[in-house]
């Protein structure tokens, strides 16, 4: 029999032909192993895995000879009169196991996924509709669930796992290519299919109402989003996130519109509905949104740390640590039970420096395959010497951010944010590293909650409530001994150098305890000195050990601290001066202005000192020109600043390094808000601030130093440096705004006044109170906000400060119309622009007079509306105010409607919405988009009028606005009065 005439089928029932005709191979149990063997196509599967796969936990002592004697049967059943014992073609031994030698000929799976791969190439060169057919093809291969008919127990392995979410990633390719060739309906039947399998594959559903709409069949379309949505909410308790969002917005605006604006606005006016200069709660004018364009991008985040190169050692633990995950074994032998029904964490723990983030991020890199959707990582800081532990609140923020979630969509509470995350993570593979960990409570909210995720956890806590509760798995790592410290010297010196004095390696191997923190330290030391024989380096550290008693610490085993006192020694003399300074920053990191700051040095001098420090293993350059330090590290530099820096030393360089970032953090606010009210700072000293061109180039300041700024803020309030704390939280303003950084703006201005109070300053406690209240503002606290409104006006008439007074009254307008007072917002911004004509504030004039005209509106006096409106247009084209000549055209528009004059008022929507796009402000966009429908329904156009709906329904959804439900309510109620189908 030629071996070609043999034909295997895994993509569905288990199947194999020879000659045509079909073979049963016996039992069950053999059909099992023979698909597994076949799902892993060609490549070696261990009888460690294949004795797990059939048996589970319990495998019969028998087990190894029983796949055995399945080999060998399967082997004659294929090629009848097989001689006992040989091989074969088809299933040959390897790497201890076994594996099917098939090829795209044989084996309908790898014929699929050469298809697929001729298909992409095809999609790659232009040629989509070749890629369609071919995909097409490609999936008809499918004849039902890969291995279907095989026990539950094989069903749940990660191999068979991983097929189907090879077919649905197909599957959503030919969808995309089936859209861009105009064939959606060759898909449509696949795609109705699947989401019945994956109700909440939120990817999978967007190109279901996007093929549905591009097929004519807007109504089901609709329902599909609305379905799913309902879904997302009962089971996850979740909105729709971007992708599919997206996909409705292009289902509603139809194949021929433009597409929607990208998020992001620049203006700093106030327009209708938000009269005190700043975002309307809701809609931020923020330049970040969700990461992509449509679907097949959603944000896969790739956060883990660089794996060291010379990682070496700690063969037993990364053995065990691997052994968590299905796959991986040691030899023959099944590893433990991974609970496939539970998130797997694998705590690592341990003295400091002893390598915990090292084997954590070493293993996570070895198994980041595994999780497709993405790895989040996040510092902890659990023992941070500085005290700047990490709430565990800003850390799930941090994770939201990046899995592309708005920060306006971030619910208040660390339950509910907690709760979002994890939904977000369900039904995804994702690995989660939680690195130095202060204790259990830290690291629970940050935990996934469905199968399918990794977390890595590393503290120098037990973590026993982690273990007990949570189901943990502990690996703690000990010192190194004295073989591992050699083989790890041996990956920095060389095996020559390092085989020339076994003595002297073994010293220094107990002088460092064992720990690889300090043996990094002497490797650079030695690797920077190639000539000195390393007796003479044991000896340098014999007579430094003894000399920092103080240093000791009660989680170290022993005096680790010579052998960084050792190191710091042998630095250039600038290098050991900067060294101890370096501990005064407050933030997880440091950038090179920053340090050049601190120091009071150039940055082009500071940069050289840096690289040096860490070319010694005394500080990491862990992203390009930021650094960071090990938290022993860090305990000693500032055991050093305490002895060699005078307290004036220390208080000048500390002031240096915050009024850098204060002034620059100053300069950004004015980028981004050139129209607020300015901070008012002394002018800079030398290396105070950072250069920065552009509004652009404010937020990459802003957003890299994001964490550092906020350090500050607490440190600067609680180390004497008041005035600096407020004036840094009140020109970070702007920022926390247009990112919607609520939660932190709120924290930040309690502190600022906090410390205003302590300085016993009027005009600082009045900013401090009308900061405060902003921010509760943005929270909805607004009964709050109004009675700290109302304090910080009082000061500022004390005060004669009559901007001051100017600005707390358009707060205060807002916040009554919030509040449902209209006559009481109007009153307000009516005082606002009296005192701004009275002061010469041109600017702000032209923005007060839009929101005077719009509750002038509001309140149906149409004719004042349109005076004080035109009056505002005139002066913001003086000004180029792009963003308030938006939001005075939609005034006008909407003063016009009610006067009647509709066609006036389409053209005041157009002209604002001509703007808003420009600008991207897309639910000031949404807002006028519903009022347009509004007079297109009331002149009769009732298309026009669910056109405009739809577009502000789908603008409304992607920014996750409760003022869909208002757009839902008037397409319902249209479309009954019309006696079409309900359109949600």
């Amino acid at each position: 029999m030629a071996p070609e005439t043999v034909r295997f089928a895994v993509l569905g029932a288990v199947r194999v032909w020879r000659a045509g005709v079909e073979l049963r191979p016996a039992g069950p149990r053999q059909t099992a192993l023979l698909g597994l063997l076949l799902v892993r196509a060609g490549q070696p599967v261990s009888v460690g895995e294949l004795v797990d796969a059939l048996w589970g936990r319990r495998p019969p002592v028998s087990a190894v000879n029983v796949i055995r004697r399945h080999i060998g049967a399967l082997r004659r059943l294929l090629e009848p009169g097989l001689p006992a014992r040989a091989a074969g073609r088809w299933i040959v031994r390897a790497a201890g196991g076994y594996r099917v030698a098939v090829d795209a000929d044989t084996l309908d799976l790898l014929r699929f996924r050469r298809l697929r791969d001729e298909a992409g190439r095809a999609g790659t060169s232009g040629a989509t509709a070749d890629a369609v057919h071919l995909l097409t093809e490609a999936l008809s291969l499918w004849q039902g669930t890969a291995g279907s008919g095989l026990p539950s127990l094989l069903h749940a392995h990660e191999a068979f796992t991983a097929l189907a979410r090879e077919r649905v990633g197909t599957l959503k390719d030919a969808a995309d290519a089936a859209l861009r060739a105009g064939r959606p309906g060759v898909v449509l039947s696949g795609l109705r299919e699947a989401a019945a399998d994956h109700p909440l594959d939120e990817p999978l559903l967007a190109r279901l109402v996007l093929v549905l709409a591009a097929t004519g069949d807007g109504p089901e379309a609709l329902r599909a989003y609305d379905t799913t949505v309902s879904r997302l909410a009962d089971e996850l308790g979740i909105d729709p996130g971007p992708e599919l969002r997206d996909a409705l917005r292009t289902a509603l605006r139809g194949p021929a519109s433009a597409p929607a604006p990208a998020p992001g606005g620049r203006g700093a006016s106030a327009g209708a509905g938000s009269p005190d200069g700043q975002s309307v709660k809701g809609a931020p004018t923020s330049d970040a949104g969700p990461v992509g364009e449509g679907p097949g991008h959603l944000p896969s985040p790739a956060q883990l740390p660089h794996d060291l190169p010379t990682f070496t050692g700690r063969r037993a633990e990364l053995d065990e640590a691997l052994a968590l995950l299905v796959g991986e074994t040691r030899g023959d032998s099944a590893p433990p039970d991974p609970h496939p029904g539970t998130v797997v964490i694998g705590a690592i723990g341990g003295m400091a420096g002893i390598g915990k983030t090292t084997l954590a991020v070493h293993w996570a890199h070895r198994i980041a395959h595994r999780f497709p959707d993405g790895q989040l990582y996040v510092n902890l800081r659990g023992f941070d010497p500085s005290g700047a532990v990490m709430r565990p609140g800003e850390a799930v923020r941090g994770f939201l951010d990046a899995l592309g979630v708005r920060p306006e969509r971030v619910p208040r509470g660390l339950d509910a944010q907690a709760a979002l995350y994890r939904g977000l993570l369900a039904g995804r593979r994702f690995l989660v590293l939680l690195d130095n960990a202060r204790d259990t409570d830290q690291v629970r909210p940050l935990l996934p909650g469905t199968p399918g995720c990794l977390a890595i956890v590393t503290s120098r806590d037990r973590l026993s409530g982690l273990v007990a509760a949570d189901g943990a798995r502990s690996l703690t790592l000990r010192p190194l001994d004295t073989d591992q410290a050699r083989d790890f010297l041996t990956r920095r010196l060389g095996a020559g150098r390092v085989a020339a004095e076994p003595g002297a390696v073994a010293e220094i191997a107990v002088l460092c305890a064992g720990l690889p923190l300090a043996l990094a330290c002497v490797a650079a030391r030695a690797a920077t000195h190639p000539h000195f024989a390393l007796s003479d380096i044991a000896a340098e550290l014999r007579e430094a050990h003894g000399s920092l008693d103080a240093f000791a610490r009660s989680d170290v085993s022993a005096n680790v601290g010579a052998v960084f006192s050792w190191s710091s020694r042998a630095l250039s003399p600038m290098a050991a001066r900067l060294f101890p300074l370096l501990s005064l920053h407050p933030g997880p990191d440091f950038s090179v202005p920053a340090t050049a700051a601190l120091a009071g040095l150039p940055v082009r001098e500071a940069r050289p000192v840096l690289a040096e420090l860490a070319h010694g293993h005394l500080v990491n350059e862990h992203r390009p020109s930021r650094y960071a330090f090990h938290d022993l590290l860090r305990a000693h530099s500032a055991d050093l600043v305490e002895t060699r820096c005078t307290d004036a030393g220390r208080a000048s360089a500390r002031r240096r390094l915050f009024e850098h970032h204060l002034h620059t953090a100053h300069t950004a606010g004015r980028l981004l808000a050139p129209h607020e009210d300015p901070v008012p700072l002394a002018p800079p000293a030398d290396h105070a601030g950072v250069p920065l061109a552009d509004d652009r180039a404010a937020l990459d300041w802003l957003t890299a130093e994001y964490p550092v700024l906020l350090a500050v803020i607490d440190t600067a309030a609680r180390s004497g440096l008041e005035r600096i704390a407020c004036l840094l939280a009140w020109s970070l303003e702007p920022y926390f705004d247009r990112r919607g950084h609520w939660h932190d703006w709120a924290a930040a201005q309690r502190t600022a006044l906090d410390a205003a109070l302590r300085l016993s300053d009027p005009a600082m406690e009045a900013r401090g109170l009308r900061a405060l209240a902003r921010a509760e503002g943005r929270l909805g606290l607004h009964d709050r906000a109004l009675d700290r409104l109302g304090r910080a006006l009082e000061l500022f008439v004390e005060l004669g400060d009559d901007i001051g007074r100017a600005n707390t009254h358009r707060s205060l307008g807002w916040t009554c119309d919030q509040l449902g007072d209209l006559p009481g917002a109007l009153r307000h911004n009516r005082l606002a622009l009296d005192l701004f004509r009275a002061t010469g504030q041109r600017a702000a004039q032209a923005s007060v007079l839009n929101s005077v005209g719009w509750y002038h509106a509001l309140l149906g006096e149409y004719d004042q509306a349109l005076e004080h409106c035109f009056a505002a247009l005139d002066m913001l084209r003086e000004t180029g105010d792009r963003y308030g000549q938006a939001s005075t055209w939609d005034s006008v528009a909407y003063a016009y409607h009610h006067l009647g004059r509709h066609p006036q008022a389409l053209i005041g929507y157009r002209n604002a919405l001509t703007l808003y796009q420009d600008v991207g402000v897309p639910y000031l966009e949404a807002t006028t988009l519903s009022r347009m429908g509004d007079t297109h329904r009331t002149t009769g156009d009732h298309e026009a009028a669910r056109t405009a709906w739809r577009r502000a329904l789908a603008l409304l959804v992607e920014l996750g606005h409760p003022d869909a439900d208002l757009v839902r309510a008037k397409l319902r109620g249209r479309d009954r009065q019309l006696g079409l189908a309900d359109a949600r």
